[in-house]
């Protein structure tokens, strides 16, 4: 495997654990990791990349090694935390972002808010919104008050990593042994009771303000980064947009600049599933 180290940095109070790979004076682009996840798990990808990268990739707050909230957490702060974390990793020019899932999301908002900012772009399965009708906002708002009042439960605990690594497998029948044992070396923290997962029990209270459709899509319009657009034809999110595709086709159209490549028998985790097309994708889109 390719060696990354580690580094600390402080962004808006919070201290950020980033993972980097590569030498400092070679190409750079940034991998953001989504829900549940973290930075470690592009190891395959970067393991296949043929180019000579630097890659920079962020445990999320509330993820990985990076520091907790003390309570919620709101989706806006993680474009203020890209904010910051580009200020300080590519000050002085446009960054090169690829973004997984809510990662994406993430990236994709941010290069319409500060097109400038953002030179080229790849989602991989950063398309879709968590999102509810507007007459679900009581329900949605009293969910959370509940568990506001209730205080929040842990992740499951673990006596091992081997047990979470069968896990993985169980829930994808792609991913290779070896590839779960390294995440559950990464994916887990230490605990009295053995192990847990690597978040913040916080990321699962619902949120009482989801991000509306239209302003994301607001925001896609004003992205002017050449867009590389990846999804897993096996993932959950094509399946449910199969149920709407005029939705999945206006979400694609909002970017002035995009490109389309599907990957078959691939599910939602695409860095996962098929790292070395991944890796191929990004050594041909990113200069």
């Amino acid at each position: 495997m390719k060696p990354s180290r580690s580094e600390f940095v402080t962004v808006y109070e919070r201290r950020y654990h980033v993972r980097i790979w590569g030498d400092d004076d070679a190409p750079t682009f940034f991998f953001l990791h989504g829900w549940g996840d973290a930075s470690a798990s592009f190891q395959f990808v970067v393991d296949a990349l043929d180019k000579h990268w630097r890659v920079i990739a962020p445990d999320w707050r509330g993820f990985g090694l990076s520091q907790w909230n003390e309570g919620a957490y709101w989706f806006l702060d993680y474009l203020a935390d890209l904010d910051g974390l580009l200020e300080r990793y590519s000050p002085h020019q446009p960054a090169q972002i690829a973004g997984h899932s809510m990662g994406g999301i993430v990236a994709s908002l941010y290069a319409g808010i500060r097109p400038e900012r953002v030179a080229r772009f790849a989602s991989l399965e950063g398309f879709v919104l968590w999102t509810a009708p507007p007459e679900e906002s009581p329900e949605q708002c009293g969910k959370w008050l509940r568990q506001i009042r209730e205080g929040h439960a842990g992740f499951r605990p673990y006596t091992q990593r081997t047990e979470f690594a069968e896990r993985l497998c169980r829930d994808n029948p792609r991913l290779t042994r070896e590839r779960a044992e390294f995440l559950a070396e990464h994916l887990l923290r230490t605990t009295p009771e053995g192990f847990s997962f690597a978040a913040d029990p916080h990321h699962r209270w619902v949120s009482p303000a989801l991000f509306p459709p239209e302003a994301a899509k607001a925001c896609w319009r004003s992205a002017r980064a050449p867009t590389l657009w990846i999804a897993g034809l096996d993932s959950f999110v094509m399946k449910q947009f199969a149920e709407h595709p005029d939705e999945y086709k206006e979400r694609q159209a909002c970017f002035a600049d995009v490109r389309e490549t599907l990957l078959e028998d691939c599910g939602h985790n695409v860095h996962h599933d098929q790292p070395e097309a991944i890796a191929r994708l990004l050594d041909d889109f990113f200069v």
